[in-house]
């Protein structure tokens, strides 16, 4: 079938209990640790004010009453993986969109995982970095501020993920390569 990182719902508070249960499972178990690979409590470090004003760090859960568990549930006997967890004291069932249980639960998106694993620190977020303005190879631009002020020169190779650019700039009178930030150029109007 599919594997992924499946949500398990849970009582308030039993994350971390049923979070150690599924991990004996997992070890006196053989044949159930080939379909469950991984379960995990996401939490997150945030500052909190004590009741004397001072700032601390407290450790909170990113999903409270839920609980992760990476599963590869086979097709034929999906079932009997997800019964083993549903079995547990303090365990509601899995999220998912049909509650008939005739139909097997759906694990989260590539998307949905990045994200709880960017809440709790465990990858840092993507940053997509979005210019003021749209550059085009070939464009002639003037360097505003840095070393290269003043110069004009036309772009080479743009690299969006780091913000820079390659420009050709003409100094003592050769054409040399320089590497630039976005936010130190701007456009030539002609």
């Amino acid at each position: 079938m599919s594997k992924g990182w499946y949500v398990v719902h849970t009582y308030s508070g039993y994350e971390q209990k049923i979070e150690r249960i599924i991990n004996k499972l997992r070890e006196n178990d053989p044949e159930f640790a080939m379909y469950c690979t991984g379960v995990n409590v996401p939490m997150e470090q945030v500052e909190v004010m004590n009741e004397k004003g001072e700032k601390k760090m407290e450790m909170r859960k990113v999903l409270p009453s839920y609980i992760l568990v990476e599963l590869d549930l086979p097709e034929s006997s999906w079932r009997s993986v997800t019964s083993k967890i549903i079995r547990i004291q303090g365990v509601t069932g899995f999220l998912s969109s049909d509650k008939s249980g005739l139909v097997p639960p759906s694990p989260l998106s590539q998307r949905e995982h990045r994200q709880i694993l960017e809440r709790t620190g465990e990858l840092a977020p993507e940053k997509t970095f979005r210019p003021k303005q749209d550059f085009n190879k070939g464009e002639e631009v003037l360097v505003v501020s840095g070393p290269f002020a003043s110069f004009k020169g036309s772009i080479e190779d743009i690299d969006i993920q780091k913000g820079k650019l390659r420009l050709s700039l003409e100094i003592l009178g050769r054409f040399t390569p320089v590497d630039v930030d976005f936010a130190q150029v701007e456009k030539v109007v002609q």
